[in-house]
């Protein structure tokens, strides 16, 4: 079977970004369902067609993985709100990850690019963005999604998702 829209697909990979190793699958192939928005889209698009036990080496450009860098997502926020107790708390420090809610309530994650006087810069950009993908690896498995696991939109069982 050919990697294509509802196939459950397990994949080992690498990722690299400029040289460096950023990520792997490890002793387990990565499980998700195709199609459904689950992996970067590159990702997917370079990955359609392949069949089981075919390796894979191909780059994904940025705009095509987590996007361009956005200079809008970096944003200086008023120090008092990471105050407890009138002190900063320890988890806010440069180059810390955190995770901050918007004023719609939507959950944001940022990293702590400096901290001022009365300012704490965030950079709200995924780390990845505007970065090019460099992915090597095999498929493991491909296999028809059921009924179900396309209803609820992810994997069932073994590599996936148990209910």
């Amino acid at each position: 079977m050919k990697i294509g829209k509802d196939a459950v697909v397990g994949v080992n990979y690498e990722l690299t970004v400029e040289g460096q190793k950023i990520d792997a699958s490890g002793d387990a192939p990565l499980t998700y369902l195709h199609g459904h928005n689950m992996m970067i889209p590159g990702f997917e698009s370079r990955l359609e067609g392949l069949t089981a036990g075919e390796k894979y080496d191909f780059e994904v450009p940025s705009k095509e993985g987590y996007g361009d860098f956005n200079e809008n997502a970096i944003a200086e926020l008023d120090k008092a709100i990471f105050l407890v107790d009138g002190t900063m708390s320890t988890e806010v420090f440069e180059g810390a990850q955190l995770q901050l809610t918007n004023q719609d309530g939507q959950p944001m994650v940022g990293v702590v690019k400096a901290i001022g006087e009365d300012k704490v810069t965030m950079d709200f950009n995924h780390q990845l963005a505007g970065k090019d993908l460099h992915f090597t690896g095999s498929v493991a498995e491909v296999r028809e999604a059921t009924a179900e696991e396309i209803e609820h939109g992810h994997v069932h069982g073994p590599g996936g998702h148990n209910h």
